[in-house]
C-alpha cells in the first residue's frame, strides 16, 4: 500500500492517509462525502465535536457495511457547549454510533482548563475506560507538550497540527520535539499553497516536479508532507481528487525535490509574514488615525 499505516506509540497503528471532514458542515452532505471515501478505499476519518458532523460521520460509517475494526476513527474534545471531557467523550461516541474511537484529541491548548496537567489527566481515563484506543493533541507549540509531559502517565500519540511549506519552518521545532518524544504529527490544511495562497513561490517548483513525475502539484505536495514523516487529513468532494492523493502515496521524491519545496516555502513564509505585519500596521495607522481625527472633532488634546 502506498500510504502505510504507521505505528503509534500507544501501539496502535494510524492510516498515514485520512479523509477530513472539518469543511463539510452537517445535513446529508457529509453522509455522502464520508461514504464517498470510504468507498474509495480510505480508511481513516477525522472529525471533532466542535464541527457538528459526528452524527453524519456515524450514519456514514453505519451505511457503509464496513466492520467497526475496519475503519481508524479519530474525533476531538473542542470544548462545545461548555462540556466537560468526560461528558464529550460519551457524547461523542455516542453520535458516532461506535463503543469507542481509535483517537480522541485535545483540540487546542487552550481548552486545557483550569491547565494542561489536569485536562491531560481526564484524557488520560478516556483511554483507561476503553473509549478511546489512543489519545494525543492538537495545535500543541513546544512548550505546551513540555508541560503536557511533565505530569503524564501516558504520552500523546499524536499531535494534529497546521502543516505546509509555508509554515514548515515556524513548525519546525514542534515536529523535532514530537520526534524526540515518539509523538507522531498529523498534518491538516496541507494543501493551502495551492488552494488559499496561488501564485507564490512554490508555485514553479510544485509544477516542475509534477512535471517529472506525470503528477499533479497537489499530488506533490501531498507527497512533501508525507516525506516529513507526518500523516496527512485532508479533503474532497471529487472522487477523481480522493484518488489522486491516494495515488500520491506512489511518489518518491528525492532529497532536491524536498529542498526545492523547502527552499520556496521559507521564501513564501517570508513574504507571508511580511504582509501580516504591513497589514498590522495599516491597521494601527487607520486607527491612530481615526482616534486623532475624534479627539480633534471633539477638542480634546492628545498632548
Amino acid at each position: 500500500m502506498p500510504w502505510e499505516s504507521i505505528k503509534l506509540n500507544s501501539g496502535y497503528y494510524i492510516p498515514s492517509i485520512g479523509f477530513g471532514t472539518w469543511t463539510l458542515g452537517n445535513g446529508q452532505g457529509p453522509v455522502d462525502q464520508v461514504e464517498q471515501a470510504l468507498e474509495n478505499g480510505y480508511n481513516h476519518i477525522d472529525t471533532a465535536q466542535s464541527y457538528r458532523n459526528e452524527g453524519e460521520t456515524g450514519v456514514a460509517l453505519k451505511e457503509s457495511g464496513l466492520s467497526r475494526s475496519d475503519v481508524f476513527v479519530t474525533t476531538k474534545y473542542s470544548g462545545t457547549n461548555g462540556l466537560d471531557i468526560p461528558t464529550s467523550i460519551k457524547n461523542s461516541v455516542n453520535s458516532l454510533g461506535v463503543s469507542y474511537v481509535d483517537l480522541y484529541l485535545v483540540h487546542s491548548p487552550r481548552l486545557a482548563v483550569p491547565d494542561i496537567p489536569t485536562c491531560w489527566a481526564q484524557m488520560e481515563k478516556v483511554k483507561e475506560d476503553g473509549l478511546a484506543k489512543s489519545i494525543g493533541i492538537s495545535n500543541f507549540g513546544v512548550q505546551d507538550m513540555e508541560i503536557l509531559l511533565a505530569s503524564a502517565k501516558v504520552k500523546p500519540a499524536v499531535n494534529q497540527i497546521l502543516l505546509h511549506p509555508y509554515v514548515y519552518q515556524r513548525q519546525k521545532p514542534i515536529l523535532e520535539y514530537a520526534a524526540e518524544n515518539g509523538i507522531i504529527i498529523e498534518a491538516y490544511s496541507a494543501l493551502i499553497p495551492i488552494t488559499k495562497l496561488p501564485g507564490g513561490p512554490l508555485d514553479k517548483p510544485l509544477n516542475d516536479i509534477a512535471a517529472k513525475f506525470g503528477a499533479t502539484p497537489e499530488q506533490v505536495l501531498l507527497a512533501w508532507t508525507k516525506a516529513k514523516g507526518a500523516v496527512v487529513v485532508t479533503t474532497s468532494s471529487k472522487k477523481t481528487r480522493l484518488q489522486g492523493y491516494l495515488a500520491a502515496g506512489d511518489i518518491d521524491l528525492s532529497p532536491e525535490d524536498i529542498a526545492a519545496i523547502d527552499a520556496a516555502g521559507a521564501l513564501g513564509e517570508k513574504k507571508v509574514n511580511m504582509k501580516t505585519v504591513l497589514k498590522r500596521v495599516v491597521v494601527g495607522a487607520i486607527a491612530c488615525t481615526a482616534v486623532f481625527g475624534a479627539c480633534n472633532f471633539f477638542g480634546i488634546s492628545m498632548m
